[in-house]
């Protein structure tokens, strides 16, 4: 299977747009609530605090009072931000040039967030694509999707311009069309060309190396000629000069 992705700009109307931030903020906020959590925990007694806790903590998080309006946004949004948040930390365990996962600010980071097709939560027709939470929102499709490839997530960003995109991830099988084979060549390495075929061509190597090399010879060989001339001619003038 192979992955292949597409990226198309997407117009919400007032609504969406109010739902998309809510949706930028809650994924920041929930990146850096359990980024220091993982600190603080690592600091402590020197262990991880893996996604399966994080994702424990967050589902009783959301049923009180204080972080009830996590609720308002896709919850496979938020779990993509845990998810993103520990492979970082296996990033960084596994290779330091990654660097430590930062905490993403608002004015720093660009506004996104990624969710999952689950179930046909996700969909494109008819030049809508539906998302969880935010619903038919409109798309400029300029490049046609073939049949057979299957959504798999989409990854909903906001420039500092203000405009909206989404970069949808397909997944199709990706098999190379077997071929009768109708001619065969071989070919095999030459001493003095750059190869021969098994109907004994060889191409035309141009030689510029022996040709130039040949043309310098030929150069060299005129200038000491010349450079003899010269010095007869002027051993000559000595002695008609010494004989006067």
């Amino acid at each position: 299977m192979a992955n292949r992705a597409y990226k198309f700009r997407i117009y919400p109307n007032g609504e969406q747009k109010i739902l998309f931030a809510k949706t930028f903020g809650c994924v920041r906020m929930v990146y850096n609530h359990w980024l220091d959590r993982k600190i603080r925990q690592y600091e402590e007694n020197k262990t991880n605090v893996t996604y399966t806790i994080c994702a424990k903590e967050m589902a009783a998080m959301k049923k009180t009072e204080e972080y009830g309006f996590l609720k308002e946004v896709d919850s496979i949004a938020l779990q993509q931000s845990l998810r993103h948040l520990d492979m970082a930390f296996q990033n960084f365990f596994k290779q330091l040039k990654t660097g430590f996962p930062r905490f993403k600010s608002k004015k720093r980071n660009k506004n996104s967030y990624s969710t999952v097709c689950i179930n046909g939560n996700i969909t494109i027709s008819n030049g809508y694509l539906k998302l969880p939470k935010i619903g038919q929102v409109r798309l400029k499709q300029h490049r046609i999707i073939p049949e057979e490839y299957r959504l798999k997530s989409v990854t909903v960003s906001q420039t500092p311009s203000g405009k909206y995109y989404a970069s949808i991830l397909f997944e199709y099988e990706d098999q190379v069309q077997e071929r009768e084979m109708q001619k065969f060549l071989g070919m095999d390495f030459s001493m003095h060309e750059l190869y021969r075929d098994s109907n004994g061509k060889e191409p035309a190597y141009p030689k510029y190396y022996r040709n130039a090399e040949k043309k310098y010879r030929w150069g060299r060989m005129s200038l000491y000629r010349i450079m003899d001339f010269l010095w007869e001619k002027m051993f000559l003038r000595s002695w008609v000069s010494m004989a006067a």
